[in-house]
């Protein structure tokens, strides 16, 4: 057994595909970039920024990205865990527009969560990052530095902001799930922070800027816990009550509320912070004006029709308000939009971004509604969990694109899945995708409440069947199913969507993923299955293996071959959850590569599958990012219950796939491939090069490399049992606890390549 295993990895060097080296100061790796591969056309306007990914639950900042002494625009997704960065750039016809940058965003830090807004504390002209801990409780600030060639860099200042409360007793500040108001409150050139307690949600808790220095310090003092007089009730979205002794707002009732989103404006011109709030379960956004000071601020009265009737802020759920300039006349505007950290409520997400122009030149904002899909206009936006899928629905020779999601479009009705269909009205090599209908083969009908499709011709007539995996919004039965194509090889499809017909012995977990392509080469395309399934008379892990017999029907041809197909792992060794597997040839060497991505946000490429066994050797920090000049993971969000999805194709005749990756927050993210023409059999030999001793090894082993590398060491089973991540040219690897047998060494650059040694534990 373990002599075959020991050969299994002798062979590691074959498997590498894709893994070259940097010739002199270009970097020849293969990876992606993110791209505009196609243009995209809706109701006669083509988008500004088609791949951007959808936007759920966005805050927005202001930033100098680029160095241009231009403001651009950094977007943190509550939802989705992921940063958006857009620069302030030329329009065509003169004026300037919103350009999106992706690669800006790994200059953020990677673990974002919860809420992060740009504020310069320290007075240098570079707004600060703070943002909640990772303990999801406590604020940590980051602060800007002068980063290479104007970019920001940021360095972490404190993990846990404290504030005095009596004497030298200090407590955290704790946020919860609120959107707190960062801002010079009291007038004497500091930042404050003000925020609805979390605890019980009722008031608002003002902790004052007690630094000594004229500016950046973070010295904080508890001040006023019942600033401007507002107490929450739950009667209504909009009741509260102004006092500053304690109030019963329901007697004889639980006296807390959910939480509340925090925003203060001078809305009146007078010098002093008025609000603005949102609660959770709430679409409302409520002004309050002070009547106060700026050192002590009173509220009389709230309005719930804010900024007028006609145009009040309605949005589901939870709003907050972002005060900054959109429209680049340098008065600052209004952007609204839904806070929510999940979609338990099933809400459509599709228009919940509000755009108000301040129309007014003088110190009294004047708030004229613009828009309710701010950027959200010029990205392909279905709501939620985008799915893309390529076919030729026209039978012109040219791929069209049909891309799933879930809409609402009845209040108190539920997700239902529709299928928007973009046909390719360009050319061979320059697609066009032009939005047809979003509901393509009336799949609304079916009250799918959840939908991935793909295509694979199961029938082997030539005839590609449209097959879906979901689960039906009635009853909540889970499915994997295909309609039968009627038509004939080279028509355009017929799909016969009044009988699904279901494929068996599969798990049938909510929003498992599939993928088809000939595995064994026997001609029959079998079966690549994600999922989350642990079920007792199903046992396996994430990826699993289905083999196709080719007997008939088709619904019981697939025969488990592989329940823990690749041994596939986490970089902590956990479980993927939500994966899903895409195979093509990537890379150019004439192999099919296989594709995953999982809830991390991670893609992972695992090079000529074919020749891959036991456990499959992969390489992650695929997109090449042209600010940094080094190779990342390209931020696409971490957060638990992140559905993506992957469709590939060659679009525009150059022989190399594009990548398309549904994101969940109903958008659909694009690259192109980079440096495939390098990535062959025999580059991958270039492979980093270990020098790892000693070997066998008891305690300790070295592990040498050329170049700084990170390191992890996997056990035969695919779990990870050491990492180290501080890339180093030489590690010390601790051994003392690990059982005997055959590990795995696997190091990474950060420009993405890899080298992997085996390692025998004595």
């Amino acid at each position: 057994m373990i002599q075959r295993l020991i050969l299994s990895f002798s062979l590691l060097s074959v498997l590498l595909v894709g893994l070259s080296t940097e010739a002199s100061a270009q970097n020849t790796a293969f990876g992606f970039e993110f791209r505009e591969v196609a243009k995209v056309v809706q109701a006669g306007d083509t988008l500004r920024s088609p791949w951007a990914g959808g936007l759920d639950s966005p805050q927005f900042s202001s930033i100098d990205l680029n160095g241009d002494n231009q403001d651009d625009l950094f977007i943190f997704d509550r939802r989705t865990r992921r940063v958006q960065t857009y620069l302030n750039a030329a329009a065509p016809g003169g004026g300037r527009q919103w350009q999106y940058a992706p690669d800006y965003a790994m200059l953020f830090p990677a673990d974002l969560q919860n809420w992060a807004l740009l504020r310069d504390y320290d007075c240098d002209g570079r707004p600060d990052l703070f943002t909640t801990a990772t303990n999801g409780a406590d604020i940590r600030v980051f602060r800007n530095v002068a980063g290479s060639g104007g970019l920001p860099q940021f360095q972490l200042v404190t993990s846990q902001i404290r504030a005095v409360l009596a004497g030298s007793t200090t407590i955290n500040i704790n946020t919860g799930a609120n959107l707190p108001s960062i801002k010079d409150v009291d007038g004497d050139g500091r930042l404050d922070i003000l925020v609805v307690d979390w605890d019980n949600n009722r008031v608002i808790t003002q902790y004052q800027n007690t630094s000594t220095s004229t500016c950046g310090g973070l010295d904080f003092r508890l001040t006023n816990e019942v600033w401007g007089n507002i107490r929450n009730c739950l009667a209504t979205c909009g009741s509260y009550v102004f006092s500053a002794t304690p109030v019963l707002c329901r007697p004889t009732q639980v006296q807390h509320t959910f939480g509340s989103n925090l925003t203060l404006i001078d809305l009146d011109g007078d010098g002093d912070q008025d609000a603005l709030m949102g609660r959770d379960y709430c679409t409302e956004l409520v002004s309050m004006l002070n009547q106060g000071t700026p050192q002590l601020a009173a509220m009389t009265s709230a309005n719930s029709n804010f900024p007028t009737a006609a145009t009040a802020v309605r949005i589901p759920y939870f709003p907050a308000a972002y005060n900054l300039d959109v429209n680049f006349d340098g008065r600052p505007d209004l952007v609204v939009a839904s806070s929510v950290y999940d979609n338990l409520d099933t809400i459509d997400i599709r228009q919940t971004v509000r755009y108000y122009e301040n129309a007014s030149a003088t110190a009294v904002p004047d708030f004229q509604f613009r828009q309710n899909d701010f950027l959200q206009h010029d990205m392909i936006e279905v709501s939620t969990q985008a799915a893309p899928v390529f076919l030729d629905v026209d039978a012109d020779g040219r791929l069209d694109l049909l891309v799933s999601g879930l809409r609402r479009d009845a209040p108190g009705g539920f997700l239902v899945a529709t299928l928007a269909y973009y046909r390719n009205t360009g050319t061979a090599t320059r697609p066009v995708y032009q939005l047809i209908t979003n509901d393509y083969l009336n799949l609304s009908a079916r009250k799918f409440g959840s939908l991935r499709p793909t295509v694979a011709d199961l029938n082997r007539d030539g005839a590609p069947e449209l097959v879906c995996i979901g689960y039906y919004s009635v009853g909540r039965r889970d499915f994997l199913g295909y309609y039968r194509n009627r038509a004939t090889a080279g028509q355009a499809p017929d799909f016969d969507t009044s009988t699904m017909y279901y494929i068996n012995n599969v798990p049938n977990v909510n929003n498992d993923a599939v993928t088809f392509f000939d595995v064994d080469n026997d001609g029959f395309v079998d079966m690549l299955y994600g999922t989350n399934s642990n079920r007792f008379d199903m046992p396996g892990q994430s990826l699993r293996y289905y083999r196709n017999t080719g007997t008939s029907p088709v619904e019981t041809a697939f025969v488990e071959q592989d329940a823990d197909f690749g041994r596939i792992r986490t970089s902590t060794g956990a479980r993927p959850m939500y994966l899903y597997p895409l195979v093509a040839d990537f890379d150019g060497d004439g192999a099919p590569d296989l594709l995953t991505i999982d809830d991390t946000g991670s893609l992972r490429l695992f090079p000529d599958l074919r020749a891959q066994t036991g456990i499959f050797v992969d390489r992650t920090n695929l997109f090449y990012n042209n600010v940094l000049g080094r190779y990342d993971d390209g931020y696409l969000g971490a957060r638990q219950q992140n559905h993506f999805a992957l469709a590939a194709a060659d679009i525009n005749g150059d022989g190399a796939p594009e990548l398309l990756i549904g994101t969940e927050a109903g958008g659909v993210l694009a690259a192109a491939t980079r440096n495939r023409v390098l990535s062959t059999r025999a580059a991958a030999a270039q492979a980093l090069p270990l020098t790892l001793y000693p070997n066998p090894a008891t305690a300790t082993a070295t592990v040498q490399a050329a170049k700084p590398v990170s390191l992890t060491l996997l056990d035969l089973t695919g779990r990870v049992v050491r990492t180290v991540a501080t890339p180093a040219r030489q590690h010390q690897l601790e051994l003392r606890g690990l059982a005997s047998g055959l590990y795995l060494v696997r190091c990474q650059t950060a420009d993405g390549q890899t080298g992997m040694q085996r390692l025998v534990v004595k």
